[in-house]
């Protein structure tokens, strides 16, 4: 007999949006806002560049812009500039990308709209910083969909991906058993695998991101190409109707 489901939660990158192609515009956006502004180099170096900083210091790192300039000739790349309008340039021509394109996959918000009139519990379990990922479902608006108390940050919690310690504090918090969660993630080894460990259950969502063609250990219970895909699941499976 299968278990009543009480509460769907959902990873962010990748999986409510398409972080690659977001943070490759926003990239080459901040270096050509960099360019316009006073920097002498192709953008195609540039971009390379920039690409090697946050490789090696990580997407999180706050100070991509002061790397990258510090790793290029100031004689031949920014001769008689005050390097921190170089800077500002740069993050003006992020954050410009994130107002204009930061957009949730097509489904994503039709669907969560209609699980938002179950008495389904709707939460988000991420990994990144606590701000950094709180602004993306502000700016995605997709945050009125989620229950405020069912945001779980890794950063914030303090248990990163894969541990699966951060979902079961996030079922804890919830007072949901995590045989009755399912999860909705597109990295088999960071999403899936820890959660089947737990018994929560699965579903890979498969779209074309970065994650699409990696392996895990373990199946996902489901496996998805859109969110649309979630209505017949819920209502052969779970006997959830989901409303138009």
């Amino acid at each position: 007999m299968v278990m009543p489901l009480q509460a769907i939660l959902f990873d962010l990158d990748d999986t409510l949006f398409s972080t690659s192609d977001f943070a490759e515009r926003a990239r080459r956006n901040a270096i050509r806002t960099m360019i316009a502004h006073g920097l002498r180099m192709d953008e195609e170096a540039a971009y390379r560049e920039l690409g090697e900083v946050i490789a090696e210091f990580s997407s999180n790192y706050s100070n991509h812009f002061d790397k990258l300039l510090s790793r290029l000739p100031r004689e031949k790349c920014w001769p008689d500039l005050n390097p921190a309008i170089l800077v500002a340039a740069g993050v003006i021509g992020y954050h410009e990308t994130k107002s204009l394109e930061l957009r949730p996959f097509e489904d994503v918000a039709r669907v969560l709209r209609s699980l938002a009139r179950t008495p389904l519990i709707l939460g988000v379990v991420s990994a990144g910083l606590q701000i950094k990922q709180c602004e993306k479902l502000i700016r995605l608006g997709l945050y009125r969909f989620f229950r405020s108390d069912a945001i779980f940050i890794s950063d914030q919690i303090g248990i990163g991906k894969p541990n699966p310690k951060l979902w079961t504090t996030a079922c804890a918090a919830l007072s949901v058993d995590p045989k009755q969660v399912m999860y909705v993630g597109d990295n088999p080894q960071q999403d899936i695998d820890p959660c089947n460990a737990l018994g929560m259950i699965t579903v890979r969502s498969r779209r074309i991101t970065r994650h699409k063609d990696a392996a895990g250990k373990t199946t996902p219970r489901y496996e998805i190409h859109s969110f649309d895909e979630l209505r017949p699941i819920l209502a052969a499976d779970f006997g959830i109707a989901l409303p138009d």
